[in-house]
């Protein structure tokens, strides 16, 4: 398979985990409806769990110290460590191949692209401060949880009703938004339309906490300066404006391995995904089937020694979707059982 299909390929990769994203949303609308209605029961989807990253951390870490793999959010964990894993072995392919919100942002700025002639990039005054908030947003989070959070401080808050809820609260959000949410919400898709990448390189904290692991990964894309033809092709296709036709090495946290750059190249072996020292590339081709493999192996082991679903049993959800507008299902009241 050639370079240029790599675009085609990881249209694919990214189509095929939108849809199961989808499909999981909808399950886990059919779940709560059931809860709250009754009728034909509807089984919960626990890749629901994927979008609770800051419970997943806190999870890990409460594993890490105590060696206990909690069973309130288990999928959820297994998913977080898998994005985690590829992250620090193939850069922040999760962002460009899997990630739904950052498929969505990429599908905003191209039209945008079209309509313009050009998205425009901001100064550096203001890309620089712009791109610290997505750190200072990690820091933030690491800094609440792995230093200030202590082990009767993780459990109490992994069996909290509030967590053992979250995905519903979740859902409600997204349900009733207000005012103010809807409007942040649609202001950083507009935005999104103009500025390449908008959401994922300026205020993403999960893509600063990928950028960061990213840092230590093997693969780089790497250029041949001997071959180079100077065309500045594979900058101006790169999303994240990164000066590619400069580099040997890009060993920018801000990469994602999309492969834009290698795509355009029209000097074969110039620009490929290599990893050191290694004289062949790393095919398109091969590099979707790692991404795929890292998550569906650790997922998978997940399914098979029963870390996957949760233990709460339907009426206990009954029960507490009942209870959910109580204190105690605030964040600040989530102490309490």
């Amino acid at each position: 398979m050639n370079a240029i299909n790599s675009q085609k390929l990881r249209l694919i990769v990214q189509s095929i985990f939108l849809l199961a994203t989808l499909y999981t949303g909808w399950r886990f609308i059919a779940f709560v409806h059931f809860l709250g209605t009754g009728g034909t029961p509807v089984t919960r989807p626990p890749g629901v769990e994927a979008f609770l990253p800051l419970s997943a951390l806190i999870s890990l870490k409460y594993w890490i110290l105590t060696g206990v793999y909690n069973t309130i959010h288990p999928a959820g964990l297994a998913i977080f460590i898998a994005i985690l894993l590829m992250g620090l072995f193939l850069k922040r392919s999760f962002c460009s191949w899997i990630c739904p919100v950052g498929f969505l942002s990429e599908y905003l700025w191209k039209p945008g692209r079209r309509i313009f002639g050009e998205n425009p990039v901001l100064p550096k005054f203001l890309d620089y401060p712009l791109r610290s908030v997505k750190y200072l947003l990690l820091i933030f989070f690491a800094w609440g949880i792995l230093v200030k959070m202590n082990v009767p401080v993780l459990r109490a808050f992994i069996f909290s009703p509030y967590n053992k809820v979250a995905g519903i609260k979740m859902l409600f959000f997204f349900e009733h938004l207000s005012v103010f949410s809807f409007s942040v919400i649609l202001g950083i898709a507009a935005f999104s339309i103009f500025i390449k990448n908008f959401w994922c390189r300026y205020l993403c904290p999960y893509g600063a906490l990928l950028g960061f692991l990213s840092l230590f990964s093997p693969v780089k894309i790497t250029r041949n300066a001997k071959t180079c033809i100077d065309c500045n092709l594979c900058t101006e296709a790169c999303p994240a404006d990164i000066q590619v036709h400069k580099l040997n090495r890009v060993s920018s946290d801000e990469c994602t391995t999309c492969l834009s750059c290698t795509a355009v190249c029209p000097v074969e072996n110039t620009l490929d995904l290599r990893l050191p020292s290694k004289k062949r590339p790393i095919r398109p081709w091969a590099y979707a089937l790692a991404i795929v493999l890292i998550f569906g192996l650790v997922t998978g082991a997940a399914r098979i020694t029963g870390h996957w679903k949760n233990r709460i049993s339907i009426e206990e959800y009954r029960a507490r979707l009942q209870q959910i507008y109580q204190p105690v299902y605030n964040h600040t009241g989530s102490r309490k059982r």
